[in-house]
């Protein structure tokens, strides 16, 4: 009788000290309760990774602006986006791993009765900033999209919401962000904010430098509310140096490494998918831009570029350099050179005072330092004629156009953003040798698959508001 009383005692006290079976049934592995800073922290490594990757069924932006060759591969470079889901990866990777991931950590962090007043509007502030970019992404990117109703389970087939009403209020919400920053306070700190390690200074001037960048692209389509905003991005504060760039930190080791490598280094892939396209390589070698070294790599000796939208062979031509595709490579959201870009076209357009040639340098030198050159070597490239802001060929569209294009070398999608805005450099479509007739280099991605099937309705009566559902269609920003 002793011997069973020994056994059953135990039993009986482990059994009284949890309330259910199911409280054995916990994986210690799978937090059932997360931070708002581990959802906050994801999206921004979401969102980095979305406009990094060079995987052609995410993003095939380096290809659109032709910074980039495809070496067997031609759907993507002939603009194909039918062949792959292309539209689809880049609408969920916003959709369900950035903007869920922002609204869980705003939820939690309004629920929160712990924070300090001044830290919980730092965080909430952090998180809208980052909120209106992801956005902003899908909004330049489709037009019109789901938005008001967007996000809620319980409602499966959202409407699409004008995308001109959209972006005007991403303006107000970023507005607001900004101005509810106290620099005083704390925020995220630490490893949950990767950009800016809890500098709350440094993410005034970011969220001044987006607001700045949605400004401009407005610019020929509502000059008086473009100026405004841009005035009040640059009263409030823009980055001032490449030490503010909003830059994300990868790290060696999957998955956490730059994207880039985990499709192009040899320690993660086999694929010799891509080479650099001669219509870039083949301007800065008649420039000797100082940046090809950082850049790509040599083929007895020269930088060659390979002929875009038809087939190269990867050993013949120029392909991404050792740096650009190791693992820790940083990504860059928004960096100084782009503000100064951005600063030299509003003084040219008059929305600020100053000097658009100073701005134009500043912007130009900025780029070659961050890449490793010499302010000697930037004030040679600037000299040449072909470069210098005062004997450059054509208007401001054309020479803060070409040299932006060069300095967004490796953002594809803020690259394809310029161009479009700018229309400079003039792009061709690939013709002849057996490429299509007729292609165009598209001026939107085409609404995903996924939703034309599920939501049909809302997709047709999008579709029929923005003139068509066609990747030539022009959104309500591009007027040139």
């Amino acid at each position: 009788m002793k011997k069973i009383l020994v056994f059953i005692l135990p039993m009986i006290l482990m059994v009284s000290c949890v309330d259910s079976l199911e409280d054995y049934n916990i994986d210690q592995k799978r937090a059932s309760n997360v931070p708002a800073p581990a959802f906050f922290t994801n999206a921004v490594k979401n969102l980095s990774d979305a406009l990094t990757t060079p995987n052609v069924n995410n993003n095939n932006f380096r290809l659109y602006v032709q910074q980039w060759a495809t070496t067997t591969y031609l759907d993507e470079p002939r603009y194909n986006l039918t062949a792959r889901t292309i539209p689809q990866a880049l609408w969920q990777s916003i959709y369900r791993d950035v903007l869920s991931d922002l609204r869980e950590a705003r939820r939690i962090i309004e629920a929160d009765q712990t924070l300090a007043p001044a830290v919980k509007a730092n965080q909430l502030a952090q998180n809208e900033i980052i909120e209106v970019y992801a956005w902003s992404v899908l909004v330049l990117t489709f037009g019109d999209i789901p938005y008001s109703e967007a996000l809620d389970p319980l409602n499966p087939l959202p409407k699409f919401d004008n995308a001109q009403t959209v972006y005007n209020d991403l303006l107000n919400r970023l507005d607001a962000a900004v101005k509810s920053l106290d620099p005083s306070a704390a925020g995220f700190a630490g490893a949950a904010d990767l950009l800016y390690s809890g500098d709350i200074n440094k993410w005034v001037r970011f969220g001044n430098s987006l607001k700045l960048r949605l400004g401009m692209v407005i610019a020929d389509v509502d000059q008086a509310k473009a100026k405004q905003i841009v005035s009040e991005a640059v009263a409030g504060g823009v980055l001032t140096s490449n030490a503010e760039n909003a830059r994300f930190p990868y790290i060696s080791s999957p998955p956490n490494n730059n994207p880039i490598s985990a499709n192009l280094n040899p320690r993660f892939s086999t694929r010799q998918d891509f080479v650099i396209a001669s219509t870039i390589i083949d301007p800065m070698n008649e420039l000797n831009d100082p940046r090809r070294q950082a850049w790509f790599t040599t083929v007895n000796g020269q930088y060659v570029g390979g002929r875009y939208g038809f087939s190269n062979t990867y050993a013949n031509f120029s392909h991404l350099s050792d740096r650009l595709i190791q693992p820790e490579l940083e990504a860059l959201l928004l960096d100084y050179s782009e503000v100064e870009f951005l600063l030299a076209e509003a003084v040219e357009r008059g929305f600020i005072e100053g000097n658009a040639a100073e701005h134009y340098n500043k912007a130009v030198t900025a780029s070659i330092m961050y890449w490793g050159g010499t302010q000697a070597q930037a004030q040679a490239y600037l000299a040449q004629p072909e470069v210098a802001y005062a004997t450059a060929e054509g208007d401001f569209r054309q020479k803060i156009g070409t040299q932006k294009w060069f300095s967004l070398f490796n953002r594809g999608w803020e690259a394809w953003l310029e161009w479009r805005r700018l229309d400079y450099p003039r792009l061709m479509p690939p013709t002849g040798d057996g490429a299509p007739a007729g292609l165009a280099i598209p001026t939107r991605l085409i609404y995903p698959v996924n939703e034309q099937t599920l939501n049909g309705a809302q997709v047709a009566a999008a579709s029929a508001a923005i003139g068509g559902d066609e990747a030539t269609t022009r959104l309500f920003w591009d007027k040139q």
